[in-house]
């Protein structure tokens, strides 16, 4: 008992801890039980909790001591140390200290500056010492009672770190047992999902601990610790927005950014306003680089939603649901499968071809002309969602675009040449097309031609109660052009007109009644290329949809964009 208040004292002279009246947190189990439920008693502290696993950080090149103390002689020891986010050096030394330093000898007590010096100066007895960034430990059978250091170091960056001190290793088992085969198995692979399955933890159920796997999917490597893998999908969740280096600090501050403060002068050491904190603040990885799902109990899992001929790395960490400590299996890599060869679809020279495509699904196009030709006129009619369009000239791109409705590419040729076109559908739903590529003039072709803008221009001025007055573009060729209308409701709006009209439906489609007039115009000069047509015959204070068709020579035709109007209410 003597032996033991000595050593407390002396612990608490080191550490400069200032009231006697505080407990050392050595494994007695009552007072275990409320350092578990009370971890924040060690926030501020650099003594080491029995039975407990700490977090901790390291600012580069600045090491970072922790002291605990072992009561008797002939005690177990285990400390094990888990780098986080780069390798870590850590030693592990007895400290010789003097006897009388309890203060109960014969002699009067040293002061306490200069029983701190002596305990410091003294580098004591190298226990252990590594260098890494696997989760280490160092085990003893038995143990000379006396005050213990852990030193830690980081070189390469700031860094988060986890450390575990038990004197009763064979009881505490803290961290998940691995199986006797701890290997993670691909038993599954497709082109977007890969299976996983694993052998379960004896920690589970042989010992009846509250044990759930988390699985960690990544494109770059496996991690050898969960805390590894956390840092990376967040930096720790505690890390906001960097504030300004100007902000003056104080210990909430450190706490609530997620850095543990110390008594050791650590403000006045390095600075609060240093510039070396804001390398803790550092950017967040994208969501889609790296995942985590934690899936039960189960030892099966099917990861989903994965890109086609993609490496990943798949690990599987065994967490004790009640402590949170965690065991790492040994992680697997696969490639999923690549997409199946899809047949390719050949376009013929001025010939319209339909494409349907699956939801979220590509088709692939070849245009190979038979002749010398100058240039390509590629016609892409997208009837309902955008789709996007790449197009290849002997592998080499040459455009890549998001098409909504009708497009218009004029493209370069070159003798002997080959365009391979790839077409992508829409998330939303499927997609129907229509497309044309061709060598030929423009006069001969079966879609008709088209300006640049496709838009319908509605005059407010013009506007009466009974009619509107509106225009669009032409161009060189002359087109024969439809106009139609129909009454809707007010509240009808651009995404309603979207859901419900197929932008590849011809005139054929409308009612008779709904036809305005059809017209042939064109004009040499494209800067004149515009035409106007004022429609009657309409309500007071109605809303009409308006279309125009141009129609080609041999009976294709494109609609532009429709128009919704409204005429005046009162004249």
């Amino acid at each position: 008992m003597r032996q033991c208040k000595g050593w407390s004292l002396v612990l608490l002279l080191v550490l400069g801890l200032g009231s006697l009246a505080q407990k050392l947190p050595t494994r007695d189990e009552g007072l275990f039980q409320m350092q578990i439920r009370d971890k924040s008693l060690f926030h501020d502290s650099s003594v080491i909790p029995d039975g407990a696993e700490i977090s901790g950080y390291l600012f580069r090149d600045t090491p970072k001591r922790y002291y605990f103390v072992v009561e008797e002689d002939n005690t177990p020891l285990s400390v094990t140390v888990t780098p986080c986010d780069a390798p870590l050096e850590w030693k592990l030394t007895l400290q010789e200290l003097p006897e009388e330093s309890s203060g109960e000898g014969s002699g009067e007590p040293e002061p306490l500056d200069q029983q701190k010096q002596q305990v410091t100066v003294d580098e004591g007895t190298e226990l252990f010492t590594y260098k890494g960034n696997d989760v280490e430990s160092y085990v003893a059978t038995s143990t000379p009672s006396g005050l213990y250091q852990l030193e830690l170091l980081s070189t390469e960056k700031d860094s988060n770190f986890k450390v575990y001190t038990t004197t009763t290793p064979e009881s505490d088992q803290p961290y998940p047992e691995l199986p006797y085969d701890p290997r993670v198995d691909v038993t599954a692979l497709g082109r977007t999902t890969v299976t996983l399955a694993w052998k379960p933890t004896p920690t589970g159920f042989l010992m009846g601990q509250p044990v759930q796997y988390c699985v960690v999917i990544n494109k770059e490597h496996n991690f050898k610790s969960m805390c590894a893998a956390e840092a990376k999908i967040s930096v720790d969740d505690a890390f906001m927005l960097a504030p300004k280096p100007v902000r003056d600090f104080s210990p909430f501050d450190f706490v609530h950014f997620g850095f543990v403060p110390s008594d050791n002068g650590f403000g006045k050491e390095r600075g609060l306003t240093s510039n070396k904190i804001s390398r803790a603040y550092l950017a967040k990885p994208k969501a889609s680089d790296i995942q985590k799902v934690c899936i039960g109990n189960k030892n099966i899992y099917t990861v989903s939603d994965l890109k086609p001929d993609t490496q990943y790395y798949f690990d599987v960490f065994a967490v004790n649901s009640a402590t949170n400590t965690s065991t790492a299996y040994v992680g697997t890599f696969a490639r999923t499968k690549e997409e199946a060869r899809q047949k390719t679809l050949e376009l013929k020279d001025g010939k319209v071809s339909d494409v349907f495509i699956k939801r979220k699904g590509t088709k692939f196009l070849r245009f190979a002309p038979v002749s010398s030709h100058q240039r390509v006129t590629l016609f892409v009619h997208s009837c309902l969602d955008a789709v996007q369009v790449q197009v290849r000239r002997d592998g080499k791109l040459l455009l890549s675009q998001n098409v909504e409705g009708v497009r218009q590419f004029q493209l370069r040729g070159k003798p002997k040449a080959k365009y391979q076109i790839r077409l992508r559908g829409s998330r939303k739903g499927a997609s129907t097309l229509k497309v044309l590529a061709t060598t030929r003039p423009s006069s001969k072709q079966p879609f008709p031609s088209l300006p640049e803008d496709t838009r319908i221009k509605a005059f407010d001025k013009l506007r009466t109660c009974s009619s509107v007055t509106v225009a669009w573009l032409g161009t060189q060729d002359r087109n024969k052009y439809c106009i139609y209308r129909k009454e809707v409701a007010d509240s009808y709006g651009e995404e309603q007109r979207r859901r419900e009209q197929n932008q590849c439906a011809g005139p054929e489609t409308r009612r008779k009644s709904e036809k305005v007039l059809c017209k042939y115009f064109h004009s040499p000069n494209l800067q004149k290329a515009v035409t106007t047509e004022t429609i009657t015959g309409l309500e007071p204070g109605k809303t009409y949809l308006l279309d125009v068709y141009v129609v080609g020579h041999s009976g294709h035709s494109v609609r532009y964009q429709s128009k919704l109007v409204k005429t005046r209410k009162y004249c």
